[in-house]
């Protein structure tokens, strides 16, 4: 089969020609313009691949119930131009079925379906990046509920040496995307992570903030396994600052298998950063199932 795909990031969109055993066929990749730029160009590179069906996994806030007026828009986005844009309609006249969720479940799905939480059904996947998202599969399924989760607003205790005042989000002085995010590094210390790969107090306060916020997540989803993407994961060293943190914070609460072996816990994303783009494929792929 030929599924489309489409990773739809604040910087950049990714399009793929993928096939169902995770092989990636074709791609293309365009800058994150306004949509009238943006959406015409991904429009039209699919128009001539004969795919079978399409799966967009998106940035957010957008809103994901097909009963809704506004399904497959992107919402509230503070992303400048794409607020109240209507990604899905911009690629019905393809004629297929099209599956629409968020950037991190595409991701969460890329992972449980051909990567390192193969097998696995509760798993929490987060992309710590220019911005900070979490995607969730619980018994197997995907969690959306009244919209979808946004795992990188929950709200954290401020350590004290943060030489940052407040914090890098508009809505919150001290959630998780506001103090971790890239540009909250940038606003922190004057530069961005990729530059600051030697610096052992900036990568410490970021594995203090990750591990308080992973706890939090271990505690009401009870995952069997974490998986840490975006610019994070490509930081190795703070990988095990980030368990030692996790393992003070528990304090011993909790006794699982999974709690006793960290380094198989708490990982990082195992795809080549194409866990998003197969994530998409396959969301693609279920829409076409359902519809028969």
């Amino acid at each position: 089969m030929r599924l489309g795909a489409i990773e739809a990031g604040g910087t950049k969109m990714c399009c793929a020609i993928c096939d169902e055993n995770g092989n990636i066929l074709e791609r293309m990749t365009c800058p994150t313009l306004k949509p009238e730029e943006t959406l015409p160009v991904m429009r039209a590179w699919f128009e001539d691949k004969n795919i079978d069906c399409l799966g967009i996994a998106c940035f957010g806030p957008i809103d994901l119930h097909k009963d809704s007026e506004t399904y497959g828009y992107v919402t509230t986005t503070p992303k400048p131009y794409w607020g109240n844009t209507d990604f899905v309609g911009a690629f019905r006249s393809l004629g297929v079925p099209i599956g629409f969720d968020t950037d991190v479940n595409g991701s969460v799905t890329g992972e449980a379906t051909f990567g390192i939480a193969k097998g696995i059904k509760n798993v929490v996947y987060l992309t710590i990046g220019t911005g900070v998202g979490a995607g969730i599969l619980c018994e197997g399924n995907l969690v959306h509920g009244m919209l979808h989760p946004e795992g990188g607003h929950i709200l954290l205790t401020k350590r004290a040496d943060d030489p940052m005042e407040g914090s890098n989000c508009p809505f919150h002085p001290n959630c998780f995307e506001g103090l971790c995010a890239g540009p909250a590094i940038q606003k922190r210390w004057g530069k961005p992570g990729k530059e600051l790969g030697d610096r052992e107090d900036v990568w410490d306060l970021q594995a203090w903030y990750i591990a308080q916020a992973l706890v939090d997540y271990t505690m009401i989803l009870s995952p069997e396994m974490i998986i840490l993407g975006g610019g994070v994961s490509h930081q190795t060293q703070v990988l095990p600052m980030i368990r030692k943190y996790y393992a003070e914070f528990m304090n011993g609460y909790l006794k699982t298998k999974e709690l006793e072996d960290l380094d198989n816990y708490i990982v990082v994303q195992s795809l080549d950063d194409n866990q998003g783009i197969l994530g998409a494929a396959i969301i693609g792929l279920k829409e076409l199932q359902a519809q028969g």
